[in-house]
């Protein structure tokens, strides 16, 4: 394999495995529909936020579950390819390509009134486009076009920093990163300043700028071997993280810890390191996430840290069934889950300009409506994946494999 230099070396420890992990098809499909069932909430079901809001957030229980999958598979994608550029590639033709569509429907809701754009956007264009661009739009304290993209910000900070990890070699650390993570987000989560470099139109633009400039200088350092790049990669995400997100420094801590966590237990299943420092230190990852919820997060934390706690025994649960087959409807769901995450607020967007008062509306169409919603976004999503996901991965592993070739 090559390393972040372009010259190929082997990799200890390797792990052989098929294209896909059933199980994490499985665990996909899981999150996808239930940050589904969380945003239909509103248009559709308001009377059942009233139910399980109080005790359960969805939508982050989801996305928890997302960020430790993402922290399970990533850095062993890097790793597989041992190519930093190869890497890269892949990630960039697996995201923005189904990005696009998203944010493109997005934006004809916008245009026909369906659904307005917010203020900002339209005062800001610059901001509003280079944020998004770089997908770390959520820690530049630019609105993201559609309510579900925020997550792709962790994802993309997580990304950059595997990738300085990775060219400096302290990759194999991961479970001591989740626990340092965890236990910032403990004892500085609470007293870390919120868009701290995004205030005001000036400031914001001034910092998406220099954060284009930041990355694109990293990546290109790492890039062409230098590890200087990694430590500006390393800097500008942390300096992003800890000053200048839209939520709370305990959250954003909390959740690199989890996909450095999901990492640790994926290097634990295969052997890279011992099943016990990873669950010392992986396992302080869910406990620290409650200890800062309770500490910092004032009194209506009870859902979130209930989320947090099930989405770690789902994960856990998957592990533990992994070598169980799973149907092939339920992995089918799975693998369209990204164009399940991305396309479902579009529609339910539709549905909230049906529906001015869905509480007045009797259950019956309302469901009958939920049916149809369902339907209509797996239908879209599977047509999105084989027309739009499908060929551009394809097309990245060519291209991927072209430079591996070259290197």
């Amino acid at each position: 394999m090559a390393n972040s230099t372009g010259t190929r070396q082997p990799l200890a420890h390797a792990p052989a495995r098929g294209s896909r992990l059933g199980w994490l098809d499985a665990l996909r499909a899981v999150a996808a529909l239930v940050v589904v069932y969380e945003h239909a909430l509103n248009p559709l079901f308001p009377e059942l936020r009233s139910v399980t809001g109080p005790w359960f957030d969805a939508g982050m229980y989801g996305v928890m579950v997302f960020f430790l999958v993402s922290g399970y598979v990533i850095p062993a994608s890097l790793e597989r390819r041992g190519s930093v550029a190869g890497f890269w590639i892949g990630r960039l033709f697996r995201l923005y390509p189904l990005w696009a569509v998203a944010v493109a429907a997005a934006l004809l809701l916008a245009v026909t009134g369906v659904d307005p754009m917010h203020i900002w956007l339209t005062q800001r264009p610059a901001s509003a486009v280079l944020g998004h661009l770089t997908m770390l739009q959520d820690l530049l304290n630019v609105p993201n076009v559609l309510n579900v993209l925020w997550t792709l910000s962790y994802e993309m900070a997580f990304y950059l920093l595997v990738t300085a990890l990775y060219v400096v070699r302290a990759h194999r650390r991961s479970a001591e990163i989740a626990c340092g993570f965890g236990a910032a987000a403990v004892l500085a989560g609470g007293v870390l300043p919120s868009v701290l470099l995004s205030r005001g139109a000036g400031a914001t633009l001034a910092t998406v700028l220099a954060v284009v400039a930041l990355v694109g200088c990293g990546l290109a350092g790492v890039l062409s071997g230098r590890r200087a790049g990694a430590l500006v990669l390393g800097v500008t995400v942390l300096g992003l993280l800890l000053v200048n997100g839209r939520i709370p420094a305990w959250q954003s801590l909390t959740i690199l810890a989890t996909m450095f966590a999901g990492t640790a237990l994926y290097r634990a299943r295969e052997g890279q390191i011992p099943v016990r420092r990873a669950a010392v230190f992986a396992g302080s990852v869910p406990v620290a996430a409650v200890a800062a919820a309770l500490w910092h997060g004032g009194g209506a934390v009870w859902p979130w840290v209930s989320a947090v706690l099930a989405a770690w025994a789902t994960f856990g649960t998957g592990m533990l069934l992994a070598n169980r087959r799973v149907p092939g409807w339920w992995a089918w769901l799975g693998l369209v889950s990204y164009s399940v995450y991305l396309l479902h607020p579009v529609l339910l967007e539709i549905v909230d300009g049906l529906l001015a008062d869905p509480a007045a509306v009797a259950w019956p169409y309302r469901a009958g409506l939920g049916v149809v919603v369902l339907v209509t976004l797996l239908g879209a999503a599977s047509l999105t994946y084989r027309l739009v996901e499908a060929p551009a991965q394809r097309a990245g592993k060519r291209i991927a494999a072209r430079i591996l070739v070259g290197e």
